[in-house]
């Protein structure tokens, strides 16, 4: 069972990004999916959810209108469109599969927003 997170790196400010979340050895069906990030020195935060059961995805104040989540159930991939880009978005972004009792984490990809 593994999340691998892709598409992480370095922008400028109001750049875009595209991160990529894929699921092995298991199906996202039945599990909701989210990205969380963890800034230097700050406790990690929920960014954005998406699950089959709730048609409704959720977005952190902080980013919405700027991110958008999306899935791909045929290849098992969950993405996080990241547009207007700002110096504050930059952490380490992790991707996560939720399921009481489940909970899988990705190794996290980082992202910075710097010129």
């Amino acid at each position: 069972v593994q999340l691998v997170e892709s598409g992480g790196g370095l922008v400028q400010p109001g750049g875009s990004l595209r991160l990529s979340c894929v699921a092995s050895g298991f199906s996202f069906d039945d599990y909701a999916i989210a990205w969380f990030r963890q800034a230097p020195g700050k406790e990690r935060e929920g960014v954005s959810c998406i699950s089959d059961n709730d048609p409704s995805s959720y977005y952190a104040n902080s980013v919405k209108g700027r991110f958008t989540i999306s899935s791909d159930s045929a290849k098992n991939m969950v993405y996080l469109q990241m547009n207007s880009l700002k110096p504050e978005d930059t952490a380490v972004y992790y991707c996560n599969a939720h399921r009481l009792p489940i909970d899988y984490w990705g190794q996290g990809t980082q992202v910075t927003v710097s010129s």
